[in-house]
């Protein structure tokens, strides 16, 4: 069971991807139109009401001209009479269709965008690997990516379907009444229809990747600034990611400029391919009309008619960025929750470990870990870390706060890359973030997020296991009390226990859990870890724990002690300073038996 645990003040650094695995040389917006469950036969319905809705505009212009040219030459009435007819059925026949192909592409495109995020939400439960994104670039990926994906249907499919068959009619009813006309009418809607949106998708390829990035940024921080504006105000960062949130969204708005001159140019070139039409039939028909090989009525006819046929050529700018718009967030989504069916990918649950050689869970080797500082230069915060779990083993991590602690458990969790070393990937790994996320819903669907299948009766023995037995039954509506918007209705160790409860809940074969001694008293604090420790030897789990306390780390089998020696300079990356079980530290190790006396003084 991955985390979706975002940390909006935490997180700089890139992580990894959960579709580096991969294929990625096909495309991933055809890798990903599965997912949309489109019905074809939708989608070619809405392309034949939109070729119909055109083609009533290009009939209403036609004989629109025929009509004003013959009636100039005073005919009598019941001559102009089915003209007169068509003009408005093609008038009423164009609005009426196209309100009609409307609804068609986008009904279209609403059911796929549902569907396709139902089906990533389903690959997100099910998949045991890491997401490695900022909550708010979560948030950009499920909500304007997959609206861009869904958007392909209305804004790229059906107008290139529309304009190819209207374009080829066109071309053959020109070439019927006057074939050099027909021919350099094909000639300005390639420049229109070829040239100019493959001009314009050029152009979206350098921006669009850009302006995913700098979205995702812009929601990120915004995330931060409403979540936590208290704790940026106490350390005086507020007015910095303020600053911070008008810079990226100044980079956005520049990205949509930039995409706004390259319309314009797409639009210009249309509107010149367009220009060059009329004036090539001109040119051509009138001295055919001359010669008497055309009449006049269909000279008009010739001429004017292209005003119309180049409407469907119009949107095919836009639609080709929106084709490169909707393919490079359907490569973000794919990154996210890859196409490949779950079954392929899933971790093998804790209790199996037959692919593990030697049932060895979680190896780091000399690993560095780290974030890029502000220049996005990688900065270590510990390294030459190196560790084996094993089924029902508990490793601690102790040291002060700042040392690195967290950083390394993201680290071996995949969360972000490790900037030396080694850790494998897929180790089924589950990171309980110190300040996880609570949803505002009732405690057993917030237990759910572990586990979907969990039971009533599981839910009580998890929670009686992390000592909230007392609190549960004392809720209003037990398990279907809603705890609040992120748990604001519990206290911070409650909500500490819940999220421990949830992590025991989990299928994961790793728990890494950080600092979970927070918000809690002495005893309660030491209590917990024991319970987690027991409960990873019952389960054949492994675990490895981050925490500045060091009184209940007899519980575990090795304390990893990081710090910094006596001579390294400042700023230097913490290190391993000593190393071995809890009662080998306090003798040998002055410092760590102080800080455990301390803690002993201080619960007394």
């Amino acid at each position: 069971m991955s985390t979706l645990k975002a940390y909006p003040g935490r997180d700089r650094g890139p992580g990894l991807t959960r579709g580096a695995a991969q294929g990625s040389g096909r495309d991933p917006l055809r890798r990903i139109l599965p997912l949309l469950e489109v019905r074809p036969g939708k989608v070619a319905a809405a392309i034949g009401l939109g070729v119909l809705a055109l083609a009533c505009a290009i009939g209403l212009a036609a004989v629109a001209a025929w009509l004003i040219a013959r009636a100039s030459q005073m005919p009598p009435v019941l001559t102009l009479s089915v003209a007169v007819v068509s003009v408005r059925a093609f008038g009423i026949g164009r609005g009426v269709l196209r309100y009609c192909e409307r609804l068609a592409s986008h009904d279209v495109a609403l059911r796929g965008m549902a569907a396709l995020r139902a089906n990533l939400y389903e690959r997100l439960a099910a998949d045991d690997r890491p997401v490695t994104v900022k909550r708010g670039e979560l948030l950009a990926r499920i909500g304007q990516d997959v609206d861009d994906v869904g958007d392909v249907v209305v804004r790229a499919i059906v107008p290139a379907g529309v304009a190819l068959v209207t374009s080829l009619g066109s071309v053959i009813l020109l070439g019927a009444l006057l074939p050099a006309a027909g021919v350099a009418l094909a000639f300005c809607l390639a420049l229109a229809g070829i040239v100019t949106p493959w001009l314009a998708a050029r152009a979206a390829a350098r921006t669009e990747a850009r302006g995913a990035t700098a979205r995702g940024e812009v929601t990120a921080l915004s995330l931060e600034i409403l979540e936590e504006a208290a704790p940026l105000r106490v350390s005086g960062r507020f007015g910095a990611r303020l600053g911070d949130l008008e810079a990226a969204d100044a980079r956005l708005s520049a990205v949509a400029d930039e995409g706004a001159r390259t319309s314009g140019l797409a639009a210009a070139l249309g509107a010149l391919a367009q220009g060059l039409a009329v004036l090539a039939s001109l040119a051509l028909g009138i001295p055919a009309a001359v010669s008497g090989s055309l009449s006049v009525e269909a000279l008009a006819v010739v001429v004017l008619t292209p005003l119309a046929v180049f409407e469907a050529t119009a949107g095919l700018p836009a639609a080709a960025i929106q084709l490169h718009r909707s393919r490079e967030a359907a490569r973000r989504l794919l990154e996210l929750a890859p196409a490949n069916p779950v079954s392929e990918v899933r971790v093998s649950p804790a209790s199996d470990t037959s692919g593990k050689e030697g049932g060895v869970l979680l190896v780091l080797d000399g690993v560095a870990a780290g974030w890029p500082d502000a220049k996005g230069v990688p900065r270590v915060a510990v390294e030459g870390v190196s560790l084996t779990l094993r089924p029902g083993s508990v490793v601690a991590l102790a040291g002060p706060s700042g040392v690195g602690k967290t950083t390394l458990l993201m680290t071996a969790a995949g969360l972000i890359p490790p900037l030396a070393g080694t850790v494998p990937a897929g180790a089924g790994a589950l990171f309980v973030a110190e300040d996880g996320h609570v949803f505002d819903t009732t405690v057993l669907e917030n237990l759910r997020v572990a586990r979907g299948d969990v039971t009533a009766d599981d839910a009580r023995a998890a929670l009686d296991t992390v000592g909230l037995g007392a609190w549960l039954a004392a809720l209003p509506a037990g398990l279907d009390t809603v705890v609040g918007t992120d748990a604001a209705a519990v206290s911070g160790g409650e909500r500490r226990r819940l999220l421990i409860a949830r992590a025991l809940l989990a299928p994961a074969q790793v728990l890494l859990v950080d600092e979970p001694a927070e918000h809690l008293d002495g005893d309660t604090a030491d209590a917990l870890v024991r319970t987690v420790a027991d409960h990873a030897r019952e389960t054949g789990r492994a675990v490895l724990l981050a925490t500045h306390r060091l009184t209940p780390l007899a519980a575990a089998d090795e304390v990893v002690l990081l710090g910094h020696g006596p001579h390294d300079p400042l700023g230097a990356p913490a290190t391993v300073v000593a190393r071995g079980s809890h009662e080998r530290l306090l003798a040998a190790d002055p410092g760590y038996a102080w800080s455990a006396a301390q803690e002993q003084t201080a619960s007394s």
